[in-house]
């Protein structure tokens, strides 16, 4: 089979410039190879009208590799119906590229995709690694992991890291460690730079930083953001501010906004304020409140410029921060705007959520956002993930025995024992996966708000 490039390598040599007269003496005496050759010679001319002629002589005659060319030629220039009776032809002799193609024809052209599982078990049986990971996802889509999972392992153990990859994550999502960190490694080893960023957070979460950070590094190297900005918490952790810099500011080129911010922190603790400016004006044009906050300060303090300080202010303000409504009351105060400055600081927006969680709370936080967003899903949203595990943390830090700590959280706070305990069930999910379905975006709304109620009344800021 061959086409430049369009299918895969030939099972018979490919002609050679001057072979015309020849091939043609031999095709039109019958001989399909023949037919099959010189139509491989006219699509290599651009004459895709001959191939296609002598192709259809060849199948004619049995040729199944010209069978399978004329199911590519109408896929691109003819009709869908000519193709897959093509397709149907060559992948009915045992074919597995013609099989994997007919199913993705019909997949994704006709939407039949009973027909298309046939076809792709067809494929993936007679060897076709792209077959074994589509009906892989085909199976994952309908609920039938343990049929995913196998067609899975065909397809990594046939080199495909996609599919290692995604075992990694079937693994964890229901707790099995032990194939977590085989399929990940895996990926890893194979190139595969977010199963590298996984196999880090998956070993910073079970507090092994030393572990991650070589393969946040690995990630790093085929410029995976998230483990640069990973690398540059780890380098701030040690008080290297410059490595911290240049870890955030590879994170913050690739436009995330919190390594945006975290960039600007590093910047003006270095003593480049020119720096720090750069990236915390980036975050806050970008929407980042936290940012449009700090920017505002630096603008103020560091450049006297007070117009464009309370300009950022106020956008933080309207983006519900806290402070900046106060700054920026504050302002308007002394600039005689006093009917203004009553309004933001009468009732400014509540204090949000300040601290960062632990390494390892937000690794586990990382990860149940991706597992929850895979194949079309809903990703819980990190921070919030992380607001919920960094507040249990924190109200429970004075416990030395944690047997009955939803009785104590009750008796202290007044929140009512079923809320606590729903919120205790989703942290244990988030730590512990596949102890439990992960939690919708709905239970999440519900046990966030449950944790800043546990904050406000425990007075924990």
């Amino acid at each position: 089979m061959a086409w430049q490039g369009e299918v895969t390598a030939p099972a018979v040599p490919a002609p050679r410039m001057g072979d015309e007269h020849e091939l043609l003496a031999a095709a039109r005496a019958g001989d399909a190879q023949a037919a099959h050759r010189l139509g491989r010679l006219y699509a290599q001319h651009g004459d895709r009208t001959a191939a296609k002629h002598w192709w259809e002589r060849a199948a004619a005659g049995g040729n199944v590799d010209s069978a399978y060319n004329l199911g590519i030629w109408h896929e691109k220039h003819g009709s869908l119906e000519e193709a897959v009776s093509w397709y149907e032809l060559a992948a009915s002799t045992g074919d597995a590229e013609a099989a994997a193609n007919l199913a993705t024809l019909l997949l994704e052209q006709r939407g039949d995709a009973e027909a298309a599982r046939g076809w792709f078990e067809a494929a993936a049986r007679d060897g076709s690694r792209a077959a074994a990971r589509r009906l892989a996802l085909l199976c994952e889509d309908s609920g039938e992991l343990a049929a995913a999972r196998e067609w899975h392992r065909q397809a990594a153990a046939d080199g495909d890291v996609a599919s290692a990859h995604d075992l990694g994550f079937l693994a964890y999502s229901a707790g099995d460690d032990e194939e977590t960190v085989h399929w990940w490694e895996r990926g890893a080893r194979g190139g595969h730079a977010e199963s590298a960023h996984c196999m880090g957070l998956y070993l910073h979460a079970s507090r092994d930083p030393e572990g991650a950070e070589g393969y946040y590094r690995l990630a790093a190297k085929h410029e995976h953001a998230g483990s640069s900005s990973r690398l540059g918490g780890l380098a701030l952790s040690r008080g290297d501010l410059r490595t911290a810099r240049a870890w955030f500011e590879r994170a913050a080129g690739a436009g995330r906004v919190e390594d945006q911010r975290m960039a600007g922190f590093v910047c003006v603790e270095l003593g480049d304020n020119a720096a720090a400016s750069h990236w915390f004006g980036r975050a806050a044009a970008g929407g980042d409140p936290e940012s449009a906050y700090d920017y505002a300060l630096l603008l103020i303090a560091e450049f006297g410029d007070l117009s464009s300080g309370q300009h950022w202010f106020r956008q933080a303000a309207l983006a519900g921060h806290h402070a900046a409504a106060v700054e920026l009351g504050g302002l308007l105060s002394v600039a005689g705007e006093h009917g203004e400055a009553r309004e933001w600081l009468s009732d400014p927006p509540p204090p949000a959520w300040g601290r960062s969680a632990e390494p390892e709370l937000t690794a586990r936080a990382e990860l149940a956002s991706a597992a929850t967003g895979r194949r079309g899903g809903v990703p819980l949203d990190v921070a919030d993930l992380a607001e919920v595990l960094g507040t249990w943390d924190l109200v429970t830090r004075p416990l030395h025995d944690h047997s009955e700590v939803v009785g104590w959280l009750v008796e202290r706070s007044g929140v009512h024992v079923s809320a606590i305990e729903h919120l205790a069930s989703v942290r244990g999910t988030l730590l512990r996966p596949g102890s439990a379905p992960w939690p919708s975006p709905g239970e999440l709304r519900h046990v966030l708000a449950t944790a800043r109620d546990l904050r406000r009344r425990l007075g924990v800021r």
